[in-house]
């Protein structure tokens, strides 16, 4: 069975095997050991708090195969952007250009640096490894992030966003961090990638565009990435839109990579989500879907088959002993519709 749940500071060496294996561009994995080391204590108490409110903390959620016991997957929920620490990205604008004279009128699109989603949440970190892919391990991984924000609405803010990975190719080299950002930089990419994710990002207010850059004077070859995604995140990308998110040509700065972003309440698997009653079930059950515990801190999501009755939801004994639920507690169910 695979299950997600809480991190914790034992998932250390799981966590930095994960980012190794992610790669070059996954700016929230591109850290140092001790940094990841760092993050998972702080998440793990950021768990045990008791309904703080709205703050910046990052909860860590870890994918575990409870049959072989091996974290095979990762993701993440800022609780909280832009704040003490801004995040930039480019918002590509459209110029009007009109002249009467010359007899000529078109538009003309721009990057202009921002920090346009202070106080949003911010779900990312998303990764399964090759041993961990199947099973609908993906889908898993990110609709677990919901089920935890349904969980305690009052530490998440209004909207939600979510940014994907650019194109960067085996070499490392990015078409548009070549183009566009190098030359205000002075860094290579993953120098850049690497302080983006380890410092409070003073360096890009420093050393950023403080002017509009002009799209049609870029190549096309760097023109024709501008907010596509990896192709390894193009289904992250397809369930983020399905889930209701939406490209409003916003890019990250040094990938071109799409941000998305939506209200936290029309979250699809959020909004369809219900709270039920759990009892053990002999009967195989029908109803497809992911099961969440509805609780902090420890919170957890496996998918199931159960028995659906509406307020009250039949599980194998199995399932509720790896879900550490018990007769007659609350859970959360998202049914899959077919």
């Amino acid at each position: 069975m695979l299950i997600v749940r809480a991190a914790r500071q034992s998932d250390t060496d799981a966590l930095v095997r994960l980012s190794k294996e992610a790669g070059t561009g996954f700016t929230s994995l591109a850290v140092a050991p001790d940094v990841l080391a760092a993050r998972l204590e702080k998440s793990e108490k950021a768990f045990r708090a008791e309904a703080p409110g709205q703050t910046e903390d990052t909860y860590q959620l870890m994918l575990e195969d409870t049959e072989t016991g091996r974290v095979v997957g990762c993701s993440a929920i800022k609780a909280m952007v832009g704040v003490s620490k801004p995040y930039w990205d480019f918002k590509i604008i459209t110029l009007a250009q009109h002249s009467v004279e010359a007899g000529r009128r078109f538009d003309m699109d721009a990057l202009l640096l921002v920090n346009d989603f202070a106080g949003a949440s911010e779900v990312g970190t998303l990764f399964v490894s090759e041993e961990g892919r199947g099973r609908g391990a993906g889908r898993l991984v990110a609709q677990s992030r919901y089920l935890m924000i349904a969980a305690d609405r009052s530490r998440f803010g209004d909207r939600v966003l979510a940014e994907l990975r650019g194109i960067v190719h085996e070499d490392g080299s990015s078409p548009f961090f070549d183009h566009v950002s190098r030359p205000f930089f002075r860094m290579d990419f993953e120098e850049a990638d690497r302080l983006s994710a380890a410092t409070d990002n003073q360096f890009i207010l420093d050393l950023g565009p403080q002017h509009l850059i002009y799209l049609d004077l870029l190549p096309d070859s760097v023109r024709e990435v501008i907010g596509k995604p990896h192709p390894q995140g193009e289904g992250a990308y397809n369930l983020l839109l399905w889930e209701g998110f939406h490209y409003d040509r916003y890019v990250d700065i040094f990938d071109g990579g799409p941000l998305v972003s939506t209200w936290t309440e029309n979250i699809r698997t959020l909004r369809e989500s219900r709270v039920v009653t759990v009892r053990a079930a002999t009967a195989p059950g029908s109803a497809e879907g992911i099961l969440s515990t509805d609780r902090f801190p420890d919170f957890r999501t496996c998918q199931v088959l159960a028995v659906d009755d509406g307020d009250i939801l039949g599980l194998p004994l199995e399932t509720m002993q790896a879900m550490d639920l018990r007769e007659g507690e609350k859970a959360r169910f998202w049914r899959r519709k077919r």
